[in-house]
């Protein structure tokens, strides 16, 4: 049984409006017995029509006043951990931001992710405008190999493949076959960086039907000799922590795994499924 969440998201977050507390008291409630926050920080995030970039700049400080106070409140109850979900651009001056963060607080768990790609974000229908989806995606999983090359300062990448979640046809005429190539050179680059994956649990809740990643990439990172693998709902409110966890078991011990990881102090430790 999975009994740690590790991608957790409350009002620190610029996409969320819960309480911290409320989602530690969701969470004891469900039977978790560890949950690390990994709240937003994204450097350089272009503005939108509905928000300014600066949304996703995380104010530290207040956060961590706050996840202290309720690890030691609810002490008894449940371990409570400090992450934060990193969004990584190979651009110099993220890359430059990304690694002045990331030292500068001692976080128990740190996720990469691509939540933007060549200063463009896939969650808006113009990064996928002029081209065909297959030519986005590609775009995006490029990215993320320029990602690792560039910054290693993390634990595990996050939803590797995120995109999927918006583009036009989701995750229809998607499959890791289509992308083999570039999925094994960014597997193959995170195992031999000592860099695990998540399995993203909230990829069914954004109408596609596979986790992120899919199957067949979780499979082949096992193939690959890849043991760190993260379970995280990507909860932003108390209705989703642990979404599917049940599932998300099922589906490690059918592509050949028997733990899975958690972290602290940026040490992993492994789990029996």
């Amino acid at each position: 049984m999975i009994t740690a969440d590790f991608h957790l998201h409350s009002s620190h977050s610029g996409d969320s409006d819960t309480a911290m507390e409320d989602m530690i008291l969701a969470g004891i409630e469900k039977g978790l017995n560890t949950m690390c926050f990994t709240e937003h920080n994204d450097f350089d995030f272009p503005d939108s029509d509905e928000d300014p970039g600066s949304i996703f700049l995380l104010n530290t400080d207040s956060y961590l006043y706050d996840l202290l106070k309720y690890k030691e409140k609810y002490a008894d109850k449940i371990k409570i951990l400090f992450g934060v979900e990193l969004g990584l651009q190979a651009a110099p001056e993220t890359f430059r931001k990304n690694a002045v963060f990331a030292r500068s607080y001692d976080f128990d768990f740190i996720i990469g992710s691509s939540h933007i790609c060549n200063g463009k974000d896939p969650y808006y229908p113009a990064f996928y405008e002029g081209r065909s989806e297959e030519e986005a995606y590609m775009e995006y999983f490029t990215s993320i190999i320029d990602n690792i090359k560039k910054f290693t300062n993390f634990d595990v990448y996050g939803h590797l493949d995120y995109v999927v979640r918006y583009g036009p046809n989701k995750d229809k005429n998607y499959s890791y076959e289509k992308y083999k190539d570039v999925f094994d050179k960014i597997l193959t680059l995170l195992i031999e960086n000592g860099k695990g994956i998540e399995l993203n649990t909230g990829g069914l809740e954004k109408s596609t039907r596979d986790f992120n990643p899919c199957m067949d990439v979780v499979k082949r990172y096992r193939e690959l000799g890849g043991e760190i693998i993260t379970i995280g709902s990507d909860a932003h409110y108390t209705t989703d922590i642990a979404k599917h966890f049940s599932k998300a078991e099922e589906v490690l011990k059918e592509c050949g795994f028997k733990y899975y990881s958690v972290f602290e102090n940026r040490v992993a430790e492994f789990k029996r499924l």
